[in-house]
């Protein structure tokens, strides 16, 4: 896909999941891939893997200043930011009655204020440059209030709310903004890493793999640049949702 290549894109939570299928789709289509996440063991042998159109940043998106480091490395290695995925996440369901406090106000700094911190830190970039691409890894549980996930769901409707506003402020630089909202994926977010177990849930067609919302991303930012793609919700076909 010509129009991709060469362009350079930040993967934030890229150690695995959707993060680490998009660089392997990205890579593959002659992109170059700025991978980030806590874990710097995984993110160095995926990096590896996709040399030398990869660089591994450990960061952390809860912190402003992993983010601002970020970017700068990225700026130095490769020359240019193209486009940024928000993608790291956590996920946490359950009763809120039972729950821990702790455990919601870290699923929010990660959920909302890590994507808050990622924007922020490639803005000042792309405002420059006069354009870019950000896409927020967001979940049908985004578009719906799912019941049995309430402070996940709450965060994901702030990511959907962002998305939506944001884009409207920076059309008129040139940055597009959209956000990809899968439903299940058969991955660690889910607790899901055995292969075999993973491939049965998608034969039940009650999963999607990582690499279809991969694909979707892809989709996304090979659009013309006059086109923005504002949501794109993508569930399991058997999903009852």
């Amino acid at each position: 896909m010509e129009v991709l290549r060469d362009r350079v894109v930040i993967i934030t939570g890229a150690s695995s999941g959707i993060g680490a299928a998009t660089a392997h789709a990205l890579v593959a289509e002659g992109c170059k891939v700025v991978l980030a996440a806590r874990s710097q063991d995984k993110l160095e042998s995926l990096a590896t893997k996709l040399a030398p159109h990869a660089l591994a940043v450990p960061t952390d998106v809860t912190q402003p200043d992993d983010l601002k480091q970020l970017v700068d490395k990225a700026l130095e290695h490769f020359g240019q930011v193209d486009a940024l995925l928000a993608n790291a996440g956590i996920y946490l369901a359950g009763d809120v009655v039972d729950d821990n406090l702790a455990d919601w106000t870290r699923l929010i700094n990660v959920n909302v204020n890590g994507v808050l911190n990622s924007i922020y830190a490639v803005l000042p970039h792309f405002k420059a440059r006069g354009g870019g691409d950000i896409i927020l890894t967001s979940s049908i549980s985004g578009v719906e209030d799912i019941v049995w996930e309430p402070i996940y769901s709450a965060s994901k409707h702030a990511v959907q709310g962002l998305a939506h506003t944001l884009r409207r402020q920076l059309a008129g630089i040139g940055v597009r903004v959209g956000a990809v909202c899968p439903g299940k994926v058969a991955n660690e977010l889910w607790g899901l890493t055995d292969t075999q177990a993973i491939e049965e849930d998608v034969t039940k067609h009650a999963s999607l793999r990582s690499e279809d919302v991969a694909e979707a991303i892809i989709f996304m930012l090979s659009r013309p640049a006059h086109v923005t793609i504002r949501d794109l919700v993508m569930l399991p076909q058997n999903q009852d949702i």
